[in-house]
This record gives structure tokens, C-alpha cells and sequence, in this order.
């Protein structure tokens, strides 16, 4: 019984197609949460799917309904070994985005896992079944060689996190009890760099407001009216950018953050941001005199989502009555997004925009969350990623995209470890969506070695 052996299960769980035909199953089912006809193949991949999978390993599992919409439940399992061993929770959605059949490459399917060379094709593959299955995979690995784990397990499945994680957060408030835990250690989103195995411990987060300026009623022919009838395209363009200059500096005060903190700072130092495998970086783009690291990890961005005025499908010649324009904040701990409305208002106010009309968002935003690098869970985690892998990960104290981790670590108070088995050229969220075969099947080792070193964790804290 040793680490290196539980590492050998899961390297051999890979090699010999085991772990491929396990998310082949998963994939097949059809969870895509954004379509509202969807509901049975969302429940049957907790009750065919994941639910065999964890009996089997021990767990007592059950289905929780969704207090905001019914469509959208949740499974929660548990493997409870001892009142006084150390708890870790672990978490994953499977749900998916649409489909979109008919647009993925000749040769794909949404619903099949496909390979091509390293590439493993699929709706899911990547947000978010294969990263569950990889951790829930390496789980059983230690656990077949232990037979016991020497910690308690609970797992908390969504189907709802591609509409927002409707019900996420009053179902953590409802069952504090049933989730109580010590940790969680959990995967999404992508490494820093495919070759890079990467840890985060938060994310940013993200707040959308709507422009709007209304002139009058239809629009008017621009030979007869041009130069005498303000255009409000013109006007709303000025007014956005007074919002951000032309690289992409905020210049709303109230959008941006303090600063950053030194110790999140000395992390991203450690930090190299290659964009491999994605587009090509623009490197004076963003806030002036900060790394690459700090602008995506440490900083605010604001960015135009959209912009509308007239027909874009088919222009006239007339000056339009109106303009639109959807605009989005992403941003870092530490920023209270409830004053960014007033500071816009106040911004365009003082610089003759009073006319414009700013809408704030329909949907909820949560705050955005950051581990402190010094922190114990995040130097063992980083350490034992160390040990398995040969090399330092990189530790971001917070991803640059959003996760819903502010249910785990403000409602339910964990430290939160997230350990991503993808990468930035996924194409989830796209046709084509795919995992790289080299990074399952580290992520298999890495995740062995982890739970590993959580039991080990366990033993010491035991006999100390």
C-alpha cells in the first residue's frame, strides 16, 4: 500500500481506456440546462449516472429538489469513515450549454466522445464532466488501494450552473449541516498553460449593466436631417469611451480596485501568462504597468459585450431614434459591485452624459472571492501537486473567470482548492469542446496523490 501505487491505479485507469469509456457513459447524456424542455436527462444523470458510480464506492446519496427551479436538482452523497477524521466536500455541474448540433466540426458529435490524437471530443467533456470524473475517478484509485480512505467524502452535484446556478446557494444555506466539511477541493475552469498544472482558490467575479439612450420616436432620412438631429450612436459611443480609454484602462474610479495585496501580488510574480494554445495577446492592452498576470488575475476589466443602433442586419439610410450597448465588469475581491451603478451615473453625469439611461442587471451577481497564498490548505495543496508532478504548480489566488465559490466559501466558510483538468483552447461553451488526453491523465495522478496526501494529512493530525 503506497502513494506511488494509487498514482500507478489511476495512470492505469487512463492507459487502459477505463477512465475514456467511464465519460463516454457521462457524456452521452444530454444535460444541456439552457434548454427548457430538457428535465429527464438532467435527473438521470444523478440517478444513472453519478449515483451507481458513488454506491459503489461507499456513499449514501440523494436527490435534493431545487427551490428555484424544480428542472435544475441537485445529488448529494456522502461517505462517512469517522466522527473525527477531517471532511472534504468536492463539487462539480452536470449540466452542459446547448449542444449546438449540426455546427461542430465533420466526424463530431455533441453526445459521443470522440478522439482525435490527443483530443478528446464532446459537449461536457471539459465544463464539466470530465473534470468531476477525473476527480471521482482518482478518489476510487486511493480508495481501492487503502480500502479505506482515512477521511470523509461529500460530493455536491448541480445541473444548473450553465443558468446561473439557480438554487446553488440556498441549497448550501439549507443543508450547512449535510455539507459541513473542512475543505473543498473541487475542478473547473482552465490551467494558466496546458502544460502547466495550475490551483486557484477563487474568482473573480462578474456584474452587467445595459446603456440606453433614447431620442425619439423612428428614424429620420439623413439627406434631410443629418447634421440638424443628434445621433444617439454617437452619443453612447463617447459616453462608453469615457468609461475606458482606447487600451482599455478603466477610468471609472469606482471600477476599479484598491490595489493589489503584496501577497497576491508575490504569487502572480511566479506566474508566466503564454496564452498558449488561444489568441494572440495584446500586451499594451489593459491597466499600464501591470503584469499580464496582474491585469487577468489581480485586476477589474470592463469590456463592451454588445453594441446596437438602427438595423445591423440591413442598414438604411436614416439617423436612428436610439442606441443600446450591454457593458461587463469583471472583477477581484475586495470591490463591492452595489457601487458601481452610482459611480457610472456619477462618472457620466460630470462628463455631460446625464441623458443616457443605465439599466442594472436582471440577473443576481455574487461577490468574488480570493485565497490568500500563505494560506495552510493552499501550501499543502501546492506542495502535494509538487510531489505528484515534479514541479511547482502555478497558484492563482483567484481565476480570472467565474465560479458560484462564494457558496462554498461564504456561505458554507470553507477555504476552497480548485484544481482545473482543461485548458483555455477547450472550446467549451463552442462547438467542438474537447479535454486534452495529456492533462486527464495527469490530472488522474495529481488528484490520486492529493486524496492520498489528504489521508496521510488525516493519520498525522491524528496521532499528533
Amino acid at each position: 500500500m503506497s502513494r506511488e501505487n494509487a498514482i500507478a491505479r489511476a495512470e492505469a485507469l487512463f492507459d487502459d481506456g477505463k477512465f475514456f469509456d467511464l465519460l463516454s457513459r457521462w457524456v452521452s447524456h444530454p444535460t444541456e440546462s439552457q434548454n427548457e424542455t430538457c428535465k429527464d436527462p438532467l435527473q438521470t444523470y444523478l440517478t444513472g449516472a453519478i449515483t451507481p458510480y458513488l454506491a459503489n464506492l461507499g456513499f449514501s446519496c440523494r436527490l435534493v429538489d431545487n427551490p428555484v427551479n424544480p428542472r435544475l436538482p441537485f445529488l448529494i452523497g456522502q461517505r462517512m469513515e469517522g466522527e473525527n477524521l477531517p471532511t472534504v466536500l468536492t463539487y462539480g455541474h452536470g449540466d452542459t450549454v446547448l449542444a449546438m448540433d449540426g455546427r461542430w466540426r465533420g466526424g463530431l458529435e455533441p453526445w459521443q466522445v470522440i478522439k482525435e490524437g490527443e483530443r478528446w471530443y464532446g459537449r461536457g467533456a471539459a465544463d464539466n464532466k470530465g473534470q468531476h470524473a477525473i476527480n471521482l475517478a482518482a478518489l476510487a484509485c486511493v480508495l481501492e488501494e487503502r480500502q479505506q480512505l482515512g477521511f470523509n467524502t461529500k460530493v455536491l452535484i448541480e445541473m444548473g450552473e450553465e443558468m446561473g446556478s439557480p438554487g446553488l446557494h440556498q441549497i448550501c444555506a439549507a443543508e450547512k449541516e449535510a455539507l459541513a466539511a473542512d475543505v473543498l477541493i473541487a475542478s473547473d475552469g482552465p490551467r494558466i498553460d496546458p502544460q502547466k498544472p495550475t490551483l486557484f482558490g477563487g474568482s473573480r467575479a462578474v456584474f452587467n449593466f445595459d446603456l440606453r439612450l433614447d431620442l425619439r420616436d423612428g428614424g429620420h432620412h439623413s439627406g434631410n436631417w443629418g447634421g440638424l438631429l443628434a445621433n444617439p450612436a454617437i452619443i453612447l459611443a463617447h459616453a462608453i469611451a469615457s468609461l475606458a480609454d482606447a487600451r482599455g484602462r478603466i477610468l471609472v474610479e469606482g471600477l476599479r480596485p484598491a490595489g493589489i495585496p503584496d501577497s497576491v501580488k508575490r504569487a502572480l510574480a511566479e506566474l508566466e501568462v503564454t496564452g498558449r494554445e488561444g489568441p494572440e495577446i495584446d500586451q499594451d492592452w489593459g491597466e499600464p504597468g501591470l503584469s499580464l498576470a496582474e491585469k487577468v488575475y489581480g485586476w477589474n476589466t470592463l469590456e463592451v459585450l454588445a453594441y446596437e443602433c438602427g438595423n445591423p442586419a440591413a442598414p438604411v439610410h436614416a439617423i436612428p431614434p436610439s442606441a443600446w450597448a450591454r457593458i461587463h465588469v469583471r472583477f477581484v475581491a475586495g470591490c463591492d459591485p452595489d457601487d458601481f451603478i452610482p459611480a457610472v451615473r456619477k462618472h457620466l453625469d460630470a462628463h455631460g452624459f446625464s441623458m443616457i439611461e443605465i439599466t442594472p442587471p436582471r440577473e443576481t451577481w455574487y461577490p468574488a472571492t480570493r485565497m490568500d497564498p500563505d494560506n495552510p490548505w493552499a501550501q499543502w495543496a501546492i506542495s502535494s501537486v509538487t510531489k505528484t508532478c515534479g514541479q511547482k504548480p502555478a497558484f492563482l489566488p483567484n481565476l480570472g473567470g467565474t465560479l458560484p465559490n462564494d457558496a462554498f466559501s461564504h456561505v458554507l466558510g470553507l477555504p476552497t482548492i480548485w484544481l482545473p483538468h482543461s485548458y483555455g483552447g477547450c472550446s467549451q461553451h463552442a462547438p467542438n469542446e474537447h479535454l486534452l488526453a495529456p492533462i486527464v491523465r495527469e490530472g488522474l495522478q495529481i488528484m490520486a496523490g492529493l486524496f492520498w496526501d489528504l489521508a496521510e494529512k488525516s493519520s498525522d493530525s491524528s496521532s499528533a
